[in-house]
């Protein structure tokens, strides 16, 4: 570190010109204290001065080493955007594919309520049309279900038969008229007679067990039809199901009533029921 050591030397420069004056000595040494005073300033604010550089050096090179890695992580931002931009581009593609399934879905599915609704419209025509001319009474002792175009009237025994037996009854007479009213509406329909018992054994002569009297009490319902109501018997089947086609349980006696049926099957060909939906009423709009 530099000193600044030049008022001493002009002092010496002046004292081997010769003496002076107390007097000027005095002021001389005045001065020469000041310009020490001066010269230590000096040093010090040097000495600062040069550890402010050092300092700021140091900061420098800190910031410079920040602004390095600032720009690194601006790069790397970078990549980071362009891969989701790309990614994202991709992610359209795969969302527009996306909803283009879910549309082709919601449209098949709005054809199966379509078709649902139709088939649910040929159900009501057909119950209607077979249940129009019933009494109340009458359908107490008549369930009626249409099933995929399919027609099951199911008939109790206390309505068509004698008690205990296989022929049929006078008050059956009225309700066989109706039924045979809608089998005669639709010509082409084939005409399944379906009797069912309960799983009390039948103990009558000439009747071997429920089998026999399931078929016996079908055959009764066909003639019937064929002879008082003039059905075409080439459109008739009777069979008979005996106990093992049960609707309830037969432990209790409710059961064992509703066991004790004959279903009419009604079942349109296939023209006869494109027929049938094409006479379906339109559904109302929400």
């Amino acid at each position: 570190m530099k000193s600044f050591s030049i008022p001493i030397i002009a002092l010496a420069a002046i004292l081997t010109q010769g003496c002076v004056s107390n007097k000027k000595y005095a002021e001389l040494q005045s001065a020469n204290g000041k310009l020490q005073e001066s010269n230590t300033q000096l040093n010090q604010r040097l000495q600062a001065s040069e550890q402010d550089l050092s300092g700021s050096k140091i900061r420098v090179k800190s910031l410079e080493e920040q602004l390095v890695a600032e720009r690194s992580n601006l790069a790397a931002l970078q990549a980071a955007l362009n891969k989701c931009l790309n990614s994202s581009s991709q992610g359209n593609v795969n969302i527009s594919k996306l909803v283009d399934e879910i549309n082709s879905s919601n449209k098949y599915i709005q054809q199966l309520v379509n078709t649902k609704n139709k088939s649910d419209s040929l159900n009501l025509v057909l119950t209607n049309n077979l249940t129009r001319s019933l009494s109340r009474e009458e359908m107490s002792d008549v369930d009626v279900k249409v099933l995929k175009g399919v027609v099951y009237i199911s008939l109790s025994d206390n309505m068509l038969y004698k008690s205990g037996s296989y022929e049929i009854s006078d008050k059956a007479g009225v309700t066989l008229s109706k039924i045979a009213k809608i089998i005669q509406d639709y010509k082409g329909y084939d005409v399944l007679i379906e009797g069912n018992t309960d799983n009390i054994p039948i103990i009558k002569p000439n009747i071997r067990n429920n089998w026999d009297l399931s078929a016996l009490r079908a055959s009764s319902v066909v003639q019937s039809l064929q002879t008082n109501y003039g059905v075409d018997p080439k459109r008739l089947t009777a069979g008979g199901r005996g106990e093992y086609n049960p609707i309830a349980a037969n432990d209790t006696e409710s059961g064992k009533s509703q066991n004790r049926r004959t279903q009419i099957i009604i079942t349109p060909k296939l023209d006869q029921f494109m027929d049938l939906i094409g006479k379906a009423p339109e559904q109302s709009k929400p």
